[in-house]
């Protein structure tokens, strides 16, 4: 049985669905050359198709997280799985010591990198995901 999930998760799944959905926006439209930035060279794509599609993904992905509460747990990993998807662009910008979105600096670049694992768990914990998964066990 799924545990209803407390009104901090909840917020918290609301705040991260909409971050998620304003960046989605934000590759479409105002943002989309430093996307680029962090698409990285070996991806055998067009860096333009990447930023679009990625953009549509986390849109869609950031609204039914915020809004489809009864699938609040199969999102939850799917968010968490995107995020460690494009985990490697952020490597990539850091190794390429590629300016983007003020990442200005190598200290600035690796600090950054720490930040993907707090999204993963906060996909996790606020959908529910990995209390299900820790009651199921």
């Amino acid at each position: 049985m799924t545990k209803s999930p407390s009104l901090l998760q909840n917020l918290a799944r609301v705040g991260l669905g909409g971050f998620l959905a304003f960046a989605g926006i934000s590759h479409l439209t105002f943002a989309r050359d430093e996307f680029q930035a962090q698409v990285p060279e070996a991806l055998p794509l067009n860096e333009d198709f990447v930023v679009l599609a990625s953009g549509v993904v986390e849109i869609s992905l950031g609204t039914a997280f915020m809004l489809w509460k009864d699938k609040r747990i199969p999102l939850g990993w799917l968010l968490a799985a995107f995020f460690v998807a494009v985990f490697p662009g952020n490597i990539s910008q850091y190794l390429t010591r590629t300016d983007a979105f003020g990442l200005d600096t190598d200290r600035k670049r690796f600090i950054r990198l720490f930040f993907q694992p707090v999204l993963i768990g906060g996909a996790l914990w606020s959908s529910g995901a990995w209390q299900e998964r820790k009651a199921r066990d």
